[in-house]
């Protein structure tokens, strides 16, 4: 197994527990703002902590680090900022594996972004793909009680949430890669360290002054919320590390296409742990999409 694959799946593994965590914080302790800045909050030190002992365990000094890969981080780390936002939010308007099947539309996102900015072709069989994706999304949007109608069942608030985390986590993997092929060294897991300490730094910093205006009452409810929230930044940082190595080993897009075995950790987490039902329909819906996306990888 190639390093990026194995790499890849480890880090599904780690956010499927962040969201986990993220999603209990978010069902009364903090609102869906403070489970999103808890995340970043309690990772950074742990993260600056990690890329300092790297470093220093090298016996290296920080390689330089271009403004090219300063904006690259704060636009990936922005988009990963409203994407979780929104993750958190679709929580609360439904279960657990299909929010996280929502968010998983990035792959698709991914491909069509490409071909409009970078003229990527997409094959016939792999726009099949897509279609079939597509179709995987209207089946989990049609909620319980909606009346029937595909432009009701595309823009129900569930799948615009869903939608808007994919296309936004999508611009951040990019940003991300950006990021780590910025920095001067031929060592990836260097490269990652250091961007997620970064990018995880000026998140904490940027949501955090933020917050306190919007919010003021949160970052003491986060700080109340300590006991749950180290463990969410920790499984939170060891998601980042393993994406970002992932990034610096291969294309995003491949990345993400193998980080879909998340969809598979969500479900189990769905029913074993938050024992939640999942309905057939939603079970259709995860498995078209599911297909959408590995027909995608191998067909395109």
């Amino acid at each position: 197994m190639e390093a990026w694959v194995a790499l890849s799946i480890v880090a599904a593994a780690f956010q499927t527990l962040r969201f986990m965590l993220q999603k209990l914080l978010s069902m009364g302790a903090l609102s869906a703002a403070g489970a999103t800045y808890a995340r970043f909050a309690y990772a950074a030190p742990v993260a600056l902590i990690l890329a300092a002992g790297y470093l220093a365990w090298l016996c290296q000094a920080l390689p330089p680090l271009t403004a090219l890969f300063w904006l690259y981080a704060a636009i990936g780390g922005l988009m990963q900022i409203l994407a979780t936002w929104c993750v958190v939010l679709l929580f609360a308007r439904r279960s657990f594996a299909v929010g996280i099947t929502f968010k998983k539309t990035e792959v698709i996102q991914t491909a069509l972004v490409g071909f409009v900015v970078l003229g990527d072709r997409i094959s016939l069989p792999a726009l099949g793909a897509i279609v079939l994706g597509l179709w995987g999304v209207l089946v989990l949007s049609d909620m319980p009680g909606l009346a029937g109608g595909l432009l009701r069942r595309l823009w129900n608030r569930s799948a615009g949430l869903g939608l808007a985390s994919g296309a936004l986590f999508a611009v951040s993997a990019v940003s991300y890669r950006g990021a780590t092929l910025e920095v001067a060294s031929e060592d990836a897991f260097l490269r990652a360290t250091v961007a997620v300490a970064a990018v995880t730094l000026m998140q904490t910093v940027g949501m955090g002054l933020w917050l306190a205006r919007a919010e003021p009452g949160q970052l003491a409810r986060i700080w109340g919320a300590r006991r749950q929230g180290v463990w969410m930044g920790l499984a939170g940082l060891g998601g980042s590390v393993g994406w970002f190595t992932a990034f610096t080993l291969q294309n995003a897009a491949y990345v993400f296409a193998v980080g879909q075995v998340e969809l598979i950790f969500s479900l189990l987490a769905s029913v074993l742990f938050f024992r939640e039902r999942v309905a057939c329909r939603e079970y259709v819906g995860i498995a078209l999409l599911a297909a959408s996306i590995l027909g995608l990888v191998l067909l395109g």
